[in-house]
């Protein structure tokens, strides 16, 4: 099964797998790569160094900006926030991307914010509106401004 495509969204992307759906107003650029039977939702954006696994989520209102790699399995929430740049400045000709990594099975909850850097670890669940400032174990939860992990 080929990939379904909105008519009102702007997939520059030819590296998009079989059974990913999406959605109106979403925009992918030319380099992204984007995984089998993925959820792309409304107002998403996806830069051109993103490489997004299979079978994963991404709900409306998430920018994955250059240097993002996301693995199989995994939910970003909506309007999870991720940044690339450590010190953003307008006309910033120092930039530098950061990019970040969430690997295989995590789940992001809803508006929280990823600094540059971070690895979110396979399996581990960040709670809405957390801020992650450092690595997130794996198997773990965290929460809170900033993320801290929930002890069992």
């Amino acid at each position: 099964m080929s990939a379904f495509i909105h008519e009102l969204s702007d997939v520059q992307s030819n590296q998009i797998g079989d059974g990913t759906r999406i959605w109106q107003f979403a925009v992918v650029l030319k380099g992204a790569k984007i995984g089998r039977d993925c959820n792309i939702c409304a107002h998403a954006f996806i830069e051109d160094d993103v490489v997004v696994g299979d079978h994963v989520t991404v709900k409306c209102g998430v920018q994955l900006w250059n240097g993002t790699r996301v693995s199989d399995n995994v939910f970003i929430g909506p309007n999870v926030t991720f940044c690339n740049d450590r010190y953003p400045r307008s006309g910033n000709v120092d930039f530098h991307a950061e990019g970040i990594t969430i690997e295989r099975g995590a789940s992001i909850g809803a508006n929280a914010t990823l600094l540059p850097g971070v690895t979110i670890g396979a399996f581990a669940m960040v709670g809405a509106g957390a801020v992650v400032t450092t690595n997130v174990r794996p198997n773990s939860t965290v929460v809170g401004n900033p993320a801290k992990e929930l002890v069992k």
